[in-house]
């Protein structure tokens, strides 16, 4: 059995970590990151952050770089990204 199991309502999901129990919600951006990064792994955090934001119909800038941090340390936080 796989350690997550994700559960889309989309826009937006859920996650069961299997090992710990837990049920964690991802929001919008954080599920779009998250599908982003299994697609393209390797991208650079620009890369990232445009493909994001086209991805959302989203402007780049201070604030949407920020919001995606912290997607991107929730994400590592709750294990479903590796910490670089």
């Amino acid at each position: 059995m796989p350690r997550f199991q994700i559960k889309t309502f989309e826009p937006e999901a859920v996650v069961f970590d299997t090992a710990s129990g837990d049920t964690h919600y991802l929001t919008p951006l954080a599920l779009a990151l998250f599908q982003l990064i299994q697609i393209q792994p390797g991208m650079t955090a620009a890369d990232i952050e445009t493909s994001l934001a086209a991805r959302l119909s989203l402007q780049t800038g201070p604030h949407f770089t920020q919001m995606t941090d912290e997607a991107i340390s929730s994400l590592r936080r709750i294990g479903l990204l590796a910490a670089p």
